[in-house]
């Protein structure tokens, strides 16, 4: 008989637990009862190791059971109410089919860290080959404790002090986002005294506006962006590299620069996918987070150069919060509005960052043509196409899919545009409709209410049947 390792974490116990003292035992109690009564049923071993981490073995019979359930584990502790403000969430990560037990634990290791990575509040099952996915219907919890960001900032400055120079990379086709924490870790660098270089192979729309007022920023120069072959060529030794907004090296403006660094560092909020950056010295990976600029910022106040803010940096970190939470409307914390307020006291203007965000009247034309063009699928999907002469056409389409959800009865919206023998998928949703798991079906990936996916190879008419195919797969 083959066995199967699972470690069962709870994802929230410290929130839940937190001013909530005279629950807990009752609560730990209710939930080891949960736990236990699982592991009877499937004829298994469960042990609590931790007060909020559990390990599960059980034979590989069992495991396709709890894939017919949907691993009902997950709603039953999601349902549980005593009195918690929060609901209860728990995630499990599975390990089978390995050469020994020993691999099935590394195996369950990983799955949980891909879990807890994208969210919690789901199953992850590994083995030597696939990984498969279960739940992750609820939005994650942001966690308001300040220690995390407290200790990757320590962690951060000694590298940097360390390090004999710095590059900092994020995704292709950047946005403000992934440029404005780039930025914020461009000032965190220069308070060190370290060279440092922002990798950018180009300036889309998009971002266009903000680069031309860099060079008000006083450590800013001719030489601060440089291309991903003349990042190759740099000849410095010790080269830290920095990576904000990304996580998975196909994304990356340029996957070789990882072998030329000695040490990398991530700073990501998107829901851990399967492809990862390995081999990282240090990872500030925050499903829960609104942006990578919240995150950067939350750091800011523990370095002990005293970071100083210029305003266009401030505005560039803003401007990346604002973005990606479409005017503080999704994805928004307490820390959230705390990291802007802390960047409006450090000169940040919600006018200089409005004026980031404006439109040419081609590509406002082209959107408003991509809403008009929008057709309503199983009730409560929209689908549209967008046009793809414009200047910026991919931002185009995941405009056009915010201002589908103001239609009444849309739950989710995908807007495709064919762009450079590729078809872009942009994805929205009000958090009824998981965005992230359907476009996963298409390699894609992103958040429970923003996610995004590229399709090579295929014409507009072929991406919307295999997109239509998923929603079905997905509704049914």
């Amino acid at each position: 008989m083959d066995t199967v390792v699972s470690l069962v974490f709870i994802d929230n116990y410290d929130e839940l637990t937190q001013g909530m003292e005279e629950i807990q035992p009752l609560m730990d109690a209710v939930i080891s009862r949960k736990l236990n009564a699982m592991g009877q049923k499937a004829g298994g071993i469960i042990k609590k190791f931790e007060r909020d981490k559990y390990i599960f073995l059980f034979s590989t019979e069992k495991l396709d059971y709890f894939k017919e359930t949907n691993f009902d584990i997950l709603k039953e502790i999601r349902k549980l109410d005593m009195g918690n403000k929060i609901p209860i969430t728990l995630s499990m990560g599975i390990g089978w089919s390995g050469a020994t037990l020993a691999q099935n634990m590394e195996y369950a290791r990983t799955a949980i860290d891909l879990a807890l990575g994208r969210g919690g509040d789901q199953a992850v099952i590994k083995d030597a080959d696939s990984y498969q996915f279960f739940g992750g219907t609820v939005k994650s919890v942001s966690i308001n404790t300040r220690v995390r960001a407290r200790v990757k900032a320590y962690a951060l400055g000694e590298m940097i002090e360390e390090a004999g120079s710095v590059m900092i990379m994020g995704h292709r086709n950047a946005d403000l986002d992934c440029l404005g924490a780039a930025v914020g870790v461009h000032a965190i660098v220069r308070s060190f005294g370290k060279p440092c270089h922002i990798v950018l192979d180009s300036i889309p729309s998009n971002i266009k506006l903000l680069c031309e007022r860099l060079p008000e920023y006083k450590e800013f120069s001719e030489n601060t962006f440089i291309t991903s072959q003349r990042g190759m060529k740099l000849r410095y030794g010790n080269v830290l590299l920095i990576i904000t907004d990304c996580h998975r090296p196909s994304m990356l403006e340029c996957s070789e620069l990882l072998q030329k660094a000695d040490k990398i560092v991530v700073f990501d909020h998107h829901r851990k996918s399967t492809e990862y950056i390995k081999g990282a010295v240090l990872t500030y990976h925050e499903p829960y987070a609104s942006s990578t600029c919240e995150i950067v910022t939350e750091m800011l106040p523990y370095f002990k150069t005293d970071v100083k803010l210029e305003p266009v940096v401030a505005d560039a970190l803003l401007s990346g919060i604002t973005l990606d939470t479409k005017n503080f409307a999704f994805k928004t914390g307490a820390k959230t509005f705390d990291a802007a307020a802390y960047l409006i006291k450090n000169g940040a203007d919600s006018i200089r960052v409005r004026m980031l965000f404006q439109n040419d009247i081609k590509s406002y034309n082209a959107k408003s043509e991509a809403v008009n063009s929008a057709e309503r699928y199983r009730d409560s999907m929209a689908i549209a196409v967008c046009p793809s002469d414009g200047e910026n056409p991919l931002i185009t389409a995941a405009q056009a899919a915010d201002d589908l959800l103001n239609i009444s009865g849309v739950a989710a919206s995908f807007v495709l545009c064919h762009h450079e023998e590729t078809v872009h998928i942009s994805a929205r949703s009000l958090g009824d409709v998981n965005v992230q798991m359907i476009l996963e079906k298409l390699g894609g990936g992103g958040h429970q209410t923003v996610a995004g996916t590229q399709l090579t190879g295929f014409t507009l008419e072929e991406a919307e049947t295999a997109l239509k195919k998923v929603l079905d797969e997905f509704l049914s």
